[in-house]
């Protein structure tokens, strides 16, 4: 079985617009205190933008009501594969996602189309 070691990131949605994005930035740098973070440049394309401190990670990105949530939790796993082949062997879909350095990562959604990420770290 996997072995489940603990949660990369969660990601969070903020409605679309920079109103937004301001309103966002200001309340997790300043009232919860995080720090803003670069994104990798394999994400430059996306519109998420992230914070963290302490080991916590957040990513949030804008998203309108009508489309497939983007919100997830990232959960770090020993070896991606055993997990991948499970779910694909259920019948369950994988998606590849862009790489980030230090990171290999596939999503997939849970029966109820909730997003799940699963991220092995390199070593």
């Amino acid at each position: 079985m996997t072995d489940w070691q603990g949660v990369d990131h969660v990601q969070l949605c903020v409605p679309e617009g920079e109103d937004a994005r301001g309103r966002a930035t200001r309340f997790y740098t300043e009232v919860l205190g995080f720090d803003a973070l670069d994104k990798p440049d394999s994400l430059d394309g996306t519109d998420s933008f992230w914070f963290g401190d302490g080991g916590v990670e957040i990513h949030l990105g804008p998203e309108a009501g009508t489309e497939r949530s983007r919100r997830h939790p990232a959960f770090v796993v020993d070896d991606l594969e055993p997990i991948r082949d499970r779910l694909e062997d259920e019948g369950i879909e994988t998606r590849t996602e862009p790489p980030i350095p230090g990171r290999e990562r596939f999503s997939f959604r849970d029966p109820f189309g909730n997003r799940i990420e699963c991220i092995e770290y390199e070593d």
